[in-house]
């Protein structure tokens, strides 16, 4: 399914093999509408930063993890910023997984150049075959849990949230957001934990790591992060995003192997 735009790509699909490689240039904000597969995908970015949503939740995704797609979910794929996305499909009655959901996995080097390799043109079928089997045995499913910052029902308290998703960092109470859209603090809150499934507080936090995403894997420095979003320092900021997400951002943003 193409993106919205005019976005070059090709897919790499030899008879025979079991793994398919497409590969797409994706403009900042591009995305491909909500679709869905027959054959598993792992989406992946070489260069820049892929975002994908299903199921409500949004996973961002800078060169150093992909992400695994079992066949028939839907989803939407699309760039933070201007990216090259390596998009692997995998016949199912020839893959070894049975991933019922989404997989963050952690690309490693090694990972990195397989894909690179599958995606060329003319691999005779035994160097490809090789690759393959090689490719499966790096497929490792990392630990990290999914920002998530759902929009509230209620219009004063989406109000109060789309003009925090403007500035993560605006520190207005709630009862000060109440006085600018006529509520008081108590129903807002009742507003955010009726239509997020969190709390106030928990709501914001999530928003602020979900903007933080896109600006780490750019490569600004986590202090510079940490006052775009809103936090008074950067521990603060890293103990926030280490109980987010369930690592440091060191972590989240270095390949497995230090390449």
């Amino acid at each position: 399914m193409s993106p919205k735009g005019q976005t070059a790509g090709h897919v790499v699909a030899p008879a025979g093999s079991a793994i398919a490689v497409g590969s797409f240039t994706l403009g900042e904000d591009e995305w491909f509408d909500v679709h869905r597969h027959s054959a598993h995908q792992l989406a992946w970015a070489p260069r820049g930063v892929l975002a994908v949503r299903a199921g409500g939740r949004t996973w961002v995704l800078p060169s150093t993890v992909a992400l695994w797609i079992p066949a028939g979910v839907p989803h939407a794929t699309g760039a933070t910023c201007a990216a090259l996305m390596r998009s692997l499909y995998f016949w199912p009655d020839r893959c070894p997984f049975g991933w019922e959901a989404p997989q963050v996995i952690a690309v490693s080097g090694l990972l990195r150049e397989l894909i690179g390799h599958l995606s060329q043109e003319g691999l005779d079928t035994g160097a490809r075959q090789r690759a393959e089997d090689v490719l499966l045995d790096q497929l490792r499913p990392v630990s990290v849990t999914t920002v998530r910052a759902p929009m509230p029902a209620d219009p004063r308290a989406r109000r109060v949230a789309e003009a925090l998703r403007a500035d993560p960092s605006d520190g207005r109470t709630l009862a000060q957001w109440g006085a600018l859209v006529g509520a008081s603090g108590r129903t807002l809150a009742r507003a955010f934990a009726e239509g997020t499934g969190m709390s106030y507080g928990r709501w914001r936090t999530q928003l602020r790591l979900e903007a933080a995403m896109p600006l780490l894997a750019a490569g600004a420095t986590v202090s510079a992060v940490a006052r775009r979003v809103g936090y008074g320092s950067p521990s603060a900021f890293v103990a926030a995003f280490r109980r987010g997400v369930g690592v440091a951002p060191g972590a989240y943003f270095t390949p497995p192997d230090g390449r």
